[in-house]
């Protein structure tokens, strides 16, 4: 059995930067770059609460993509998904920000701040690069919402500022080391509002 996703270098010395679920359970992992060259490539580390996978080749001075900063992105934004959808070769496709914060209530990962867009994402495009006008990286693709399984204009990446977050811990610790909090937190809505006769709902209870 084999699988195919997308991959963005963020290192001139081989590290890159991809989803957890494109080389979870593999045994073998090979990255095949846009000049043709296929490598053999290590897992360093993965982190399957946000989907954030970092892979190793053996190979230096490579073309690394510049990153940006994903939390200057506002809905409106011009962005580029680029990726290996179905296996058709390297693709762009264009769209906006549709929505930045975006949270699915667990449905996708356990940790989600998500960019959403309706460049068109579909299989393949998982662990692909997100970049804005300036060709920055502001994301990493990774899931989207279909009743078919194709691209329906409602796609999703991981700001690159958490997945680089996340690179960095994988890299310098081997793994992701988090705080606790030790509440849980539940949106107040305009019921919970009126419950706690508060004038408008907003912010965070905490439940327990």
């Amino acid at each position: 059995q084999f699988s195919l996703g997308s991959g963005v270098i963020v290192n001139s010395d081989g590290y890159i930067l991809t989803n957890n679920h494109v080389v979870s359970g593999a045994s073998d992992v090979e990255v095949f770059t846009r000049d043709q060259k296929k490598y053999k490539a290590k897992v360093i580390g993965t982190d399957p609460r946000t989907d954030v996978a970092v892979l190793k080749i053996d190979a230096t001075g490579l073309p690394a993509m510049t990153v940006g900063d994903s939390s200057r992105l506002k809905v409106g934004d011009p962005v580029f998904a680029i990726g290996d959808p179905f296996g058709v070769g390297e693709t762009a496709t264009t769209g906006i920000v549709s929505a930045t914060q975006r949270a699915l209530g667990g449905a996708i990962e356990h940790y989600e701040d998500f960019i959403q867009t309706d460049a068109a994402i579909n299989p393949g495009n998982s662990g692909g690069a997100l970049i804005d006008l300036h060709g920055d990286l502001i994301g990493i693709n990774t899931a989207i919402i279909s009743g078919g399984g194709g691209n329906q204009g409602v796609g999703f990446a991981i700001p690159i500022n958490l997945a680089r977050n996340i690179m960095t811990q994988i890299v310098d610790h081997g793994k992701v080391i988090r705080g606790y909090l030790g509440v849980s937190i539940q949106g107040v809505d305009p019921d919970i509002a009126k419950a706690f006769g508060l004038s408008h709902g907003g912010g965070a209870l905490i439940g327990d």
